[in-house]
């Protein structure tokens, strides 16, 4: 990665979600997890979790670019099968504390 950049984004339930299951009990949890700590492991995503009272996911990433966010998430199981799919993009500049 030349020109890296931190990043939130933004991820909402899709179409697929069902509200009255947990989320570990979604259908292909065990690929998500699987490819989320991989995605962790390799340094692109710094910090994620649930909105908490939202349908919503913030995940912080280092990227060079939005397409490369794109095309990263576009192999997570639960896009292809609309559980998650990102509803926005923004750079992000730290003003306060800082990420490993």
């Amino acid at each position: 990665m030349t020109n890296v950049k931190l990043f939130a984004v933004i991820r909402t339930r899709g179409d697929s979600w069902q509200d009255s299951v947990p989320l570990e009990n979604q259908q292909e949890w065990d690929e998500h997890a699987s490819f989320m700590n991989a995605l962790k492991r390799n340094g692109f995503i710094i910090l994620g979790g649930p909105l908490e009272g939202t349908r919503d996911v913030l995940q912080i990433v280092r990227a060079n670019s939005q397409d490369e966010i794109n095309d990263r998430f576009r192999d997570d199981p639960w896009t292809s099968q609309d559980l998650l799919r990102i509803s926005r993009i923004a750079p992000w500049t730290i003003r306060l504390g800082s990420l490993p």
